[in-house]
């Protein structure tokens, strides 16, 4: 896989995760229509902290197995390809017909710093972004990449996707929260998702180094 390759490949799979519905949507959503754009965008940075701490220690732990070992890049890669072959399956099983935007509810933050708070430990403490971060950004870095420096520009990659998306979603929060409680978009963009999960864990399967 070439640099420009894993670029666009990482970039279509983390922008559909990113718009998929999930706790982080819910939790800007709702901080936008019940305490304000500010402390909205606050809570966004934070997820966005949040998941740039995951994507730093994926980097460079998963970067220093890549280095080291080459039984470990191999447990790594079918670990990696088995996951999204899993989430994918899930999403096309059992596609949500509708999304709570009340999800994650708390009560108010006090003021931005705490907004900002919340939004990194509801990221930090979820332990699915970490093992979403382990498993899927080793399968981007491309032959002669530095492991660790390439997956960090993963990670930072998908931070700005998810900042534009919560800029999106605070500016357009009644329309989006509207359109998102819909059953057909739901499930739409959940079988979207997994079909594209599954297909990049078949083609990490079968890659080879």
């Amino acid at each position: 896989m070439t640099t420009a390759q894993a670029l666009i490949a990482f970039a279509l799979a983390a922008g559909l995760l990113t718009i998929t519905p999930g706790l982080d949507t819910a939790l800007v959503l709702r901080t936008a229509a019940a305490e304000g754009w500010r402390r909205a965008t606050a809570v966004a940075v934070g997820i966005g902290l949040g998941c740039l701490a995951w994507g730093a220690a994926a980097a460079f732990g998963a970067g220093a197995l890549l280095v080291a070992s080459h039984t470990a890049y191999t447990i790594l890669k079918w670990a990696g390809a088995a996951y999204l072959v899993w989430l994918g399956l899930n999403l096309l099983r059992k596609p949500r017909a509708a999304f709570d935007a009340d999800a994650g509810a708390a009560p108010p933050s006090r003021g931005l710093a705490a907004a900002l708070a919340k939004g990194f430990w509801n990221n930090l403490l979820n332990p699915k972004v970490g093992v979403f971060y382990v498993s899927f950004l080793p399968q981007f870095i491309p032959t002669g990449a530095g492991p660790a420096a390439f997956g960090l520009l993963l990670a930072s990659i998908h931070v700005v996707m998810g900042l534009a998306w919560a800029g999106g979603l605070i500016l357009a929060t009644a329309p989006i929260a509207r359109a998102l409680r819909k059953p057909g978009v739901v499930k739409w963009l959940d079988r979207v998702t997994g079909g594209v999960f599954v297909a990049f864990g078949v083609r990490i399967a079968l890659e080879r180094r």
